[in-house]
């Protein structure tokens, strides 16, 4: 039975406003929350991002604020600056005009400017947990009249390593409160911290589907021994041709170098990491939502709270870690209906990795080679029938027959459109496929290599276990066995050099 707002105790006028913002029908984490939050329970929810959690814990804390009492009675802490924003947007959309208000704070914004707004009397303060303390100590933040606290994300603020500031937080507060927490994973940290700091909680649980939706289509693209991915994705985005696409990479450095490479082979792409400035990813933002930007390249870390309505391509040009991450990450596209593609880049250490997250999704990737020229060039060719089919049915083909009547007194009419179409080709061909530029005309197969036990065989003194598979599958070195008889040590391969691509990057 489908469930309203009004149904599970949210007042008629903010399920009037929730209806003109879109919100028809409730998801299931809020039905499950909403109750359980209007009724006084702290609240543990395992969630991931998408399902509908900013509206499940807020909801509940709107219908519940004092408009007339102008002080902080409700806090939400968010990891990162980007996702604080989001979820201050969503709830001044619920809040409608009631009267109430909401304010974000975080680092990288006048913190006097915060100051400020806090004197004039706000209702709820969404922000990150640095700025959070850095308000508190200057005794503009104060939480005595806080009822209601939200962690959001808490398993990102444990691997930011945000947990020891989010504890001091708690600790400030009031204890006659109420508490929800939400996390994508449970870790053991989190349930301490769920332990110590909230009430008899009850736990709501959306499952996570095993399988992806099945409106993204996920691809593979295996790389060649020997060759780079940065030499790989060239050709597979000329292929794609993505409309609009996160491009998600493991580091700050690797964001940098591969925007450079991709402008300076004429794309429209900028990057997203931790080093940019509030006010330079604000920017940034706005333009990848107008179609100013075609694709961004990203970090994981900087990329929560990133959303863009009808994102056509998730690209992983570094694998993640952990399956949680890939499926946050392509389910940035294929939303509201659509479909959208997510590609990743597997070298051949990385096949088990791959095979993991499709045994997890229960969903096979399509493996694809790496496109040659020919396959390229014939997109390329199909894309400008597609655009003179398009053309023939235009309004200012006529401003062109005068000129066709003229030539063809003197040549073929085929030559003359062919001389066109070549024309056009000519100025739509990507350059690198120039003959300046060294690109095979076929790209070999990449294909697993077994890795036997008995290589690793030379040190009887050093065993052989499931975490040393796991470490050379996934790039990372391992230490040399010292071998016996004179044997030489077997040398590291470039594909391995190049999968250790370093830790997280760390939060800014």
């Amino acid at each position: 039975m489908n469930l309203s707002f009004i149904e599970l105790g949210i007042s008629q006028e903010r399920a009037e406003q929730l209806e003109k913002i879109g919100f028809t029908a409730p998801t299931n984490i809020q039905i499950q929350a909403i109750p359980q939050l209007l009724s006084g329970r702290d609240v543990v929810g395992q969630s991931q991002t998408g399902t509908g959690k900013t509206a499940a814990f807020s909801l509940p804390i709107l219908e519940r604020l004092d408009v007339s009492q102008r002080a902080v009675q409700a806090v939400v802490l968010t990891p990162t600056r980007e996702l604080a924003i989001q979820v201050h947007d969503a709830v001044s959309q619920f809040i409608g005009n009631s009267g109430l208000r909401a304010l974000a704070i975080y680092g990288g914004q006048s913190i006097d400017r915060q100051i400020m707004q806090l004197k004039r009397g706000v209702h709820i303060v969404v922000g990150t947990p640095g700025r959070v303390i850095d308000l508190l100590e200057r005794g503009s933040l104060k939480l005595d009249q806080v009822k209601w606290f939200v962690l959001d994300e808490a398993d990102e603020m444990l691997s930011m390593g945000f947990i020891d500031d989010v504890e001091r937080i708690l600790s400030q507060a009031p204890q006659e409160r109420q508490t929800a927490l939400f996390s994508a994973t449970m870790p053991p940290s989190i349930r301490m911290l769920v332990n110590k700091f909230l009430r008899s909680p009850v736990t709501v649980t959306v499952e996570q589907p095993k399988a992806a939706p099945n409106k993204i289509n996920q691809v593979a693209y295996l790389i060649p021994r020997h060759w780079t991915k940065a030499k790989a994705l060239q050709p597979i985005l000329e292929m794609e041709d993505p409309e609009t696409a996160l491009i998600f990479v493991r580091t700050r450095r690797t964001a940098a170098e591969l925007t450079n490479q991709l402008q300076a082979a004429g794309h429209s792409v900028d990057e997203y990491h931790g080093d940019l400035s509030q006010q330079a990813r604000e920017r940034l933002l706005t333009r990848f939502r107008n179609r100013q930007v075609r694709w961004v390249v990203a970090t994981d870390i900087a990329a929560r709270g990133l959303d863009v309505d009808q994102l056509s391509h998730v690209i992983n040009y570094d694998l993640p870690d952990s399956v949680e991450t890939y499926v946050h990450r392509i389910g940035r596209t294929g939303r509201a209906g659509k479909e959208g593609t997510a590609i990743t880049l597997v070298q051949p250490f990385e096949r088990r990795k791959q095979q993991i997250f499709e045994r997890h999704n229960r969903q096979s990737w399509q493996l694809l080679s790496i496109p040659t020229r020919a396959q390229i060039e014939a997109r390329h060719i199909n894309k400008l029938q597609e655009q003179v089919r398009e053309a023939l049915s235009g309004e200012r083909l006529a401003s062109f027959l005068p000129i066709v009547s003229e030539l063809i007194e003197q040549y073929d009419a085929h030559a003359i459109a062919a001389a066109a179409l070549q024309l056009a080709y000519d100025e739509t061909r990507p350059a690198w496929l120039s003959s300046e530029v060294e690109v095979p005309e076929e790209v070999p197969v990449a294909k697993p290599k077994i890795v036997k036990r008995r290589e690793f065989s030379g040190d009887r003194n050093r065993s052989w276990n499931k975490s040393d598979a796991n470490n050379n599958d996934e790039g990372r070195s391992t230490p040399k066995p010292k071998l016996r008889s004179g044997r030489r040590e077997a040398p590291v391969s470039a594909n391995q050099k190049l999968g250790s691509s370093g830790a997280r990057e760390s939060a800014s």
